[in-house]
């Protein structure tokens, strides 16, 4: 038997800065620091990049690279953020990509939808786009293109299998409690696991259905995160102490099971030094442990899903209207558009039913100002949906050369310097 660790940190913070300037004013809450991102840089981005791990006398005996450990995401416009104002935990990021690749083959990092909105309460187009402008970003930064992406929220439902395949995205990682059946990929019959007892250790391959019917290609693969020790790591007291860390981590391994198994789990990244204080050296110390007494072989989702490639399928479940599910929601993907129920403390005598009118308007919006980019657009662009695809590359690069280039690949024709200012305005919008 084989035993694999695999720990998935989700960086990301929403893009505070004031749109005029686009620079983040200063925030009084995130005192000493100038801003919440720069507190969260000073307490987790960045010592993770130069984790300590101590003996018992509290001596330092090695510094390492956290993100050349774990497998990680980085949201988009937190990257645009700590390329501009942290260039050195920039580099540390990119770098610890590319020494994954070079030690395992497969690098730790993968991409993210570009905002964090709930895919499968976006409509087409806008789920098109969010990965498109992802796996972009992604491409960029790190030199290659994404084998997977991560879903905020976990949030998915059957469009969002099919938009991330038409991608090219090759797996993704779910919560146990969004499967609903598994069965051998040779056949069989089928095991209900909607209670979350699907087995995590192990990949599995999830099928595209026409009219109820299974297409055998093409497929995405999925991981399942261990809830129970990703919750006690986030929400528990395991990152007090890295030898209990490093032992709660062996306890997830079955020792009655022959074949390899991958232990793993998925956290915000922020748990590791922000939420909880030097969870960054717990973290680096419980993967030292993990290797040298209890055997285990650290990689990532990719390496082990080349490596052992998938012997089960899964169903998703399809969640109430068949909206799709996620992670922090027992109600589907309600939390974000309805009175679900899910609240932080349940004595409090509040209520959300101001959810409903605000996504209602917020969709209302948006489709007015659909109606109104795709009539004027025509004036202007070739495509004016495949221009608002193809725009991520102004966003990532706003010179005049890069915006020429991009007006010479998408207008209909050449344009006035005033049709250009309107057509970037239609695409800012």
């Amino acid at each position: 038997m084989t035993k694999y660790l695999c720990i998935h940190g989700h960086f990301y913070q929403p893009p505070r800065e004031n749109p005029w300037i686009e620079e983040i004013e200063r925030q009084d809450s995130a005192a000493p620091f100038h801003d919440w991102n720069e507190r969260i840089l000073k307490e987790c981005y960045e010592p993770n990049c130069h984790a300590r791990i101590v003996d018992g006398h509290n001596r330092i005996t090695d510094i390492v690279n956290n993100y050349e450990q774990i497998s990680f995401n980085f949201g988009p416009t937190l990257l645009s953020w700590l390329e501009k104002k942290a260039p050195d935990v920039y580099r540390h990021i990119l770098a610890a990509d590319r020494e994954s690749m070079r030690r395992l083959g497969y690098g730790n990092a993968i991409a993210q939808a570009y905002n964090h909105i709930i895919l499968p309460l976006a409509n087409d187009r806008d789920k098109e786009t969010q990965i498109i402008w992802g796996i972009e970003d992604f491409k960029r930064r790190f030199g290659r293109a994404p084998r997977a992406m991560w879903l905020p929220e976990t949030a998915v439902n059957e469009e969002t299998v099919e938009a991330l395949i038409k991608h090219g995205i090759s797996w993704i990682i779910l919560s146990p409690t969004q499967a609903q059946s598994v069965r051998k990929l040779s056949g069989g019959s089928w095991k209900n696991v909607a209670d979350g007892s699907i087995d995590t250790t192990r990949p599995y391959r999830c099928f595209v259905k026409k009219d109820g019917a299974k297409v055998p290609r093409p497929y995405l693969d999925i991981f399942f995160f261990n809830a129970a020790l990703s919750g006690e790591i986030s929400f528990g007291n395991l990152l007090d102490d890295g030898d209990r860390f490093a032992e709660r981590l062996n306890q997830a391994f079955n020792p009655g099971e022959q074949r390899a198994q991958l232990v793993n789990v998925a956290t915000d990244g922020e748990t590791y030094g922000h939420h909880r204080k030097f969870g960054e050296m717990a973290l680096a110390y419980a993967l030292r442990k993990a290797t040298q007494r209890h055997g285990f072989t650290v990689t990532n989702y990719g390496a082990f899903l080349a490596q052992f490639p998938p012997e089960w399928e899964v169903a998703l479940k399809p969640g109430p209207h068949h909206e799709g599910t996620s992670w922090s929601c027992a109600h589907g993907v309600s939390r974000w558009k309805d009175d679900c129920g899910c609240k932080v403390n349940w004595q409090s005598p509040w209520n959300q039913r101001w959810r409903k009118p605000l996504r209602e308007a917020l969709n209302l919006l948006r489709d007015k100002l659909a109606a109104l980019f795709a009539s004027r657009g025509t004036g202007f662009f070739q495509d004016p949906w495949a221009a608002r695809n193809d725009y991520i590359s102004i966003i990532m690069d706003r010179r005049a050369e890069t915006i020429a280039c991009f007006l010479s690949r998408t207008a209909l024709r050449t344009l006035t310097r005033e049709e250009q200012i309107d057509a970037l305005k239609l695409l800012e919008m």
